[in-house]
Parts: C-alpha cells; sequence; structure tokens
C-alpha cells in the first residue's frame, strides 16, 4: 500500500521522499538513484562548475532514469557569487520542470521559474519566510527544523515546534526537513502537518552517494551530539559534523574581535569537496545533521526508500491503529 498525498500527486513520484539539494553530493548518480527508487532525486546546481557543466549532468540524468528529478538553486552570501541567473536559465532552457530554491532573497529566481511553468519547492526555516515564499509563487514548502544539516536559520526551533507552527498557517503542501532517516520520522511529519519529508543527510549514506567510504563510516559511527553549529557569530548558523576543522573553527570565532576572514581559509569550500573525496575528514567540513544518531548502515536508495515507506506503512496500520481501538 502506497503512502500518498499532494506532494506526490504533484511531483510525479511514487513516495512522499525528496533528496533535498547538497552540495558536492548532488549528482546524477545520486539523484537518479533515489528518483528510480520513487522518491524525488534533486540535483545541486552549483556543485557544477559552470551553467554549460550543469545542462551536461542533467542530460546525464536523464540517461540514468526516466523518472522526474528536479535541480537545486541555492543562493547564499558570498565575496564573488557565481553568475546565478545563467544557472537559472540553464536549468529552464534544459527542459526542468522542478526546481528546489534555497536561501536569501529569492523572488527574481521563482518568478522566473513560475513563468516558465516549473514547480518550485522552496526551503525555509522559519515561518515569516515560508509565508513570504508562498506570496512569491512557491508551490511547495520544505520547512527546515533546526536539527538540519546546512544552514538552520537563526531562531533554533526544533521541528517538532516549527513544523505543526507552519502547517497552522501554510495551505500549499510542506514536506518535513532536518532530521529525517526512517519510517517513524516520516509517519511524524504526515502527523505533524507536512505531506512528505525531505531528506539531506541519511541519503550521504547510501551505496550511491559520491563520497568517500570513510566519511560514511563516520556518520554512522557518529550519534546525535556529534554536531557543531559554526558561524553563529556573523548570523549565517551553519551545522556540520564535529571534526578538527570544525573544532578549529568554533576556538577562533570565540574570540571578541573575530572577523570572517579569520576562519575563512578553513571554511573553504574546495577543503570541504576534499574531505567528501579523498576520505581525510579532517581536510574540510563536512556538513551534517543530528539525524546522524539514527543512521546505522549503508543501503541503497532503493532500500532505504523502501525500508522507509514499509516501516512507516506498519506503524500506520499496526502501531497506531492498535492504539486507536475503543
Amino acid at each position: 500500500m502506497a503512502i500518498s498525498t499532494r506532494i506526490t500527486e504533484m511531483l510525479g513520484i511514487e513516495h512522499p521522499i525528496v533528496q533535498g539539494g547538497m552540495m558536492w553530493v548532488g549528482t546524477a548518480d545520486l539523484a537518479a538513484a533515489v528518483s528510480n527508487a520513487g522518491g524525488l532525486g534533486i540535483l545541486t546546481a552549483l556543485t557544477q562548475p559552470t551553467p554549460d557543466e550543469l545542462r551536461r549532468e542533467i542530460e546525464r540524468c536523464r540517461s540514468l532514469t526516466d523518472k522526474p528529478f528536479g535541480v537545486n538553486l541555492t543562493v547564499l552570501p558570498s565575496v564573488n557569487p557565481p553568475p546565478y541567473a545563467d544557472y537559472r536559465k540553464a536549468i529552464i532552457d534544459s527542459g526542468i520542470q522542478i526546481v528546489e530554491t534555497a536561501g536569501g532573497r529569492p523572488q527574481e529566481h521563482v518568478e522566473d521559474f513560475k513563468s516558465h511553468g516549473i514547480t518550485v519547492l522552496h526551503k525555509c526555516t522559519s515561518v515569516r519566510h515560508a509565508l513570504s515564499a508562498v506570496k512569491m509563487g512557491a508551490d511547495i514548502i520544505s520547512i527546515d527544523g533546526f536539527e538540519c544539516a546546512g544552514h538552520p536559520g537563526e531562531d533554533d526551533v526544533p521541528g517538532l515546534v516549527l513544523i505543526p507552527a507552519a502547517a497552522d498557517q501554510i495551505k500549499v503542501p510542506m514536506l518535513a526537513s532536518g532530521g529525517f532517516g526512517d519510517g517513524r520520522g516520516l509517519v511524524a511529519a504526515l502527523a505533524l502537518g507536512a505531506e512528505g519529508i525531505n531528506m539531506g543527510t541519511r541519503f550521504c549514506v547510501t551505496k550511491e552517494a559520491p563520497i568517500h567510504d570513510n566519511v560514511k563510516e563516520l556518520l554512522i559511527k557518529n550519534n546525535e551530539r556529534d554536531t557543531a553549529l559554526i558561524f553563529r557569530g556573523f548570523k549565517n548558523t551553519g551545522r556540520v559534523t564535529k571534526n578538527s576543522v570544525a573544532e578549529k573553527v568554533l576556538e577562533i570565532s570565540a574570540r571578541p574581535d573575530v572577523e570572517f576572514k579569520d576562519i575563512q581559509p578553513l571554511v573553504a569550500g574546495a577543503k570541504g569537496r576534499q574531505a567528501l573525496n579523498s576520505g581525510d575528514i579532517d581536510a574540510g567540513l563536512i556538513w551534517g545533521g543530528q539525524v546522524q544518531g539514527l543512521i546505522h548502515d549503508i543501503p541503497t536508495c532503493q532500500e532505504l526508500i523502501s525500508r522507509i515507506v514499509a516501516e512507516a506503512e506498519e506503524i500506520i496500520h499496526t502501531r497506531l491503529a492498535r492504539f486507536a481501538r475503543g
């Protein structure tokens, strides 16, 4: 028995499970595997060095799956911002029908995507930002709790409160994001008012994820306490996996006169990519959420999604049904 929601209907997918965009990880190999397993795989646009290379990666993904997949475009503050408009054009010209947007001031991008009939899924970390995104035209909101990897915002509201708070005010379909990795989480998300889940860290620990096994084994070994919050003083909080680089960033950031340039060499994206590719877990930052405490193996995407759905159905039809007997 399938779990059908507005999310599955709008995105044309079998299961209400989305693989969020992840820098260096959201490649055709992972996105296609997620889509082939009945979820929605998402390519990360800025993982590709140029818009033309993004076009080629989209075509590569099409060669690996005939199922729906999307592309993520994240807009973040940067000293030298990438050519966002050119990446956006590459997405549109390639005929992509689903886009995940994230980051600040997405209006220009959302409006252009919408004008081309693209379904826009916008990731938010607060109810107020979700309401703004809906006004801009977002079709689906991914509401991202404090447990998440990446940038959880500055409000520190965990999913158990944030998801129902958003559901009280958001009328478009919602994905719950941050801390999800199994069937229990999917059922909880549905109970809290979401219509599916968005997973990042959990998909990193799959056979198809294009990262070194050393990193996958680290995420398995870790528990829910093995993350660190960096960039707090710069109002750009990020949750990463604990390693020596994260600890050094925290140490420097504790200085009263710290400036971003003091930590910039440590947090360079190229170093994070080196860590993921080489397996040297202290080469750079490794982004990861608290869901690490729930990750215990390295399945294929097919095995993972099938297991999540089967577990969710068993909880709904057996465990919860037993509690509801009057």
